[in-house]
């Protein structure tokens, strides 16, 4: 038995071996995942193989189990050809659950997936059709490539860069570019983000505005891609807002407005795509929320999740079992290393420090207002007292402003939205970056979106405030406790996948434009939208080495069984969702920004660098098929050869 690499296949990574078996005569066969799913004597001459099987000694199928089990799954696949029973035997389910488990080195706890139809299969799907071979390498771009996009259909993909550039491209075998637009002449410093909307005849674009004095800022531009001709464009601030869909003709964008120092409020918007004639007298914008900022913070990486989508039954996995075998493997081996767990809170209710009791100098006007926050009474009390002195820290001061008017100022959660109910109605959910301790994002903010905000009919302003409702509340809030450097949602758009540099635990912030030292280990928090708890534990392998006053996005995507995610060590991650192992490493010469799965075949993927170039990767599987057969050499050519050599 010998083990070589494929010497005719120059797309075969190093990690990939393929099984030679020597057989008689000085034949040399193949051992691939395809063969040994058909039996011996369909591949070749039923002769030779009845001829080859009255020369092998007979052996019990248990003893040739035995065997087996201490053999490589590529030794296996070889020795399948050999003879009908050896095949039947390679197709054991035990064999195959003992290779699995071992080559891939997942706990014995963990269930197999629960769309598998035998260990075989497992094996292969996570072996054969991960795409993780290099077809393509694309160079059009003249500058760090930061984002790409698939269309709903699979047919198109968009590309941003810092060449100021967005790329629509032909999903075809052979990719090829199919459209090319500047947006320099907009005054953009370079494109950021795409997006398509859900019929694939919008493209949303967002980029970096360069204004008067060098400001800059974000805007959004809507492209058609009927003719390329640009329909629309919104001013987006902090540019990092990035913008979104919210259905096939509204997008959302941001809008920030600074209330002190430290203090500001973010505004969002709906927009309408384009203005036709029925629009001159119906509103093309609409404030969907008004939230407000502290400590410099702001909203950021705005996206929307539609829960109806929740229960497609083609895209549920097992999370339940998974669970509960993830805990099982934790109490049978504890690990030193731990992820930062999410505190899922809900901001409609009371927290134990606002139920507190205030200091026994509070005035007894303020005690028959149950609204007014502690932090700004106590101030002033310690100062009417004479226990604090009447000069005060301005960002101090500020900041208990801005805690008084969050709670007194701020309408309520609507208690209904936060209580699951028997009927199930559509839902969508505005999800987004945020933070309350310093300027660095490290909270997930949520709200639901009701019906009737999802169009611009109706007041410019939406719902009206009363006169002392200054802001909006959100529904929940999800604390990572780490710098989140990118966010992905499943395709069924039920589970959050976040990307995060861990804080130091227990770390204390001072200072709010001193954010906490980051870790260059990457977590991948894995969220569930309909429990708003955190699943399973973090992915890792993924590192990044910027500091924390500089860190940007990485974008991530998700499939229905991978997930896939850049990193700044020059590669590009691929993990399996059920198993939680690493299952790749896509190699570029400089910092992988963002990753993209087809929809419609997750077999294949692209990764964007910093390195100018978006390349293609797919799966052994299907770049096998695309190779043409190599034709097999007859037994008595290859017999006569020999003897002449000889």
């Amino acid at each position: 038995m010998l083990l070589v690499e494929d010497p005719d296949s120059d797309v075969t990574p190093p990690s990939r071996r393929v099984a030679l078996l020597n057989v008689p005569d000085g034949g040399v066969r193949y051992a691939t995942f395809d063969e040994q799913s058909d039996e011996p004597a369909r591949r070749g001459r039923a002769g030779d193989n009845e001829t080859m099987e009255r020369r092998l000694p007979a052996l019990p199928d248990s003893l040739l189990l035995e065997i087996f089990m201490h053999l490589e799954h590529e030794d296996v696949l070889s020795a399948s050809l050999v003879c009908r029973q050896w095949h039947a035997v390679s197709r054991d389910e035990f064999l195959w659950r003992q290779l699995f488990y071992g080559y891939y080195r997942i706990s014995r706890a963990v269930p197999r997936h629960p769309a598998a139809t035998s260990w075989l299969e497992e094996f292969k799907r996570l072996y054969d059709t991960i795409p993780c071979v290099e077809v393509q390498t694309l160079k059009e771009h003249h500058d760090q490539v930061l984002h790409l996009s698939f269309s709903h259909s699979g047919h198109f993909f968009a590309s941003c860069s810092k060449d100021c550039t967005v790329k629509v491209w032909n999903n075809d075998p052979e990719i090829s570019l199919l459209h090319s637009s500047s947006m320099r002449r907009f005054n953009w410093g370079y494109t950021q983000f795409s997006q398509f909307n859900a019929d694939d005849t919008l493209l949303l674009v967002s980029g970096v505005y360069i204004g008067p004095q060098q400001a800059s800022s974000g805007e959004i531009a809507v492209i058609s891609l009927d003719d390329f001709t640009l329909l629309s464009r919104v001013r987006n601030k902090p540019y990092d807002v990035f913008g979104c869909w919210l259905n096939e003709t509204h997008l959302i964008s941001g809008k920030l407005h600074w209330i002190g120092n430290m203090t500001s409020c973010s505004v969002l918007w709906l927009n309408k795509a384009f203005q036709d004639v029925e629009s001159e007298n119906v509103n093309v914008v609409k404030r969907l929320f008004k939230f407000q900022n502290l400590n410099a913070s702001t909203i950021r990486t705005v996206m929307v999740a539609d829960c109806r989508r929740h229960d497609s039954p083609d895209l549920i996995l097992n999370y339940e079992e998974q669970r509960a075998a993830a805990e099982i493997a934790a109490a049978l081996t504890r690990t030193s290393q731990t992820c930062s767990v999410p505190h899922v809170f809900d901001l409609g209710s009371d927290s134990e420090d606002e139920a507190a009791s205030g200091s026994e100098g509070r005035r007894s006007t303020d005690v028959d207002n149950p609204n007014l926050g502690p932090g700004l009474e106590e101030l002033l009390d310690d100062i009417y007292q004479g226990r604090r002195p009447p000069v005060i820290n301005e960002h101090l001061l500020e900041a208990k402003v801005a805690e008084y008017l969050g709670k007194t100022r701020t309408r309520p959660a609507d208690s209904e939205l936060l209580i699951p109910s028997e009927v199930q109605e559509p839902k969508k959910y505005l999800i987004f970056t945020m933070g309350s301790l310093t300027y660095s994002p490290h909270q997930i903010g949520i709200k639901r979106i009701l019906p009737d905000q999802m169009t611009t009919s109706g007041p410019v302003l939406g719902k009206e405030r009363s006169t002392e409702e200054f802001f909006d509340s959100l529904d929940h809030v999800i604390d990572i406790h780490g710098h989140i450097i990118g966010m992905g949602l499943s395709p069924d758009h039920r589970y959050l996948y976040v990307n995060s540099r861990a804080w130091p635990t227990g770390y204390v912030i001072s200072d709010p434009m001193s954010p906490p030292p980051i870790a260059e280990e990457i977590d991948m928090h894995v969220l569930d939208l309909k429990t708003m708890q955190e699943e399973r534990q973090c992915l890792r392998a993924h590192r990044a080495y910027t500091p924390n006053d500089e860190c940007f996005f990485i974008f991530l995507d998700v499939s229905r069984d991978f997930v896939a995610s850049g990193a700044e060590d020059k590669h590009g991650y691929i993990w399996d969702r059920h198993y939680n192992i690493c299952l790749a490493k896509l190699q570029h010469d400089d910092v992988v920004n963002s990753v993209a799965f087809s929809p419609v075949d997750q077999e294949l993927l692209l990764t964007a660098s910093d390195d100018y170039t978006i390349k293609v990767w797919r799966s052994p599987r299907v770049v096998r098929i695309a190779q043409p057969r190599r034709p097999q050499p007859r037994k008595l050519l290859f017999s006569w050869l020999m003897n002449v050599k000889q």
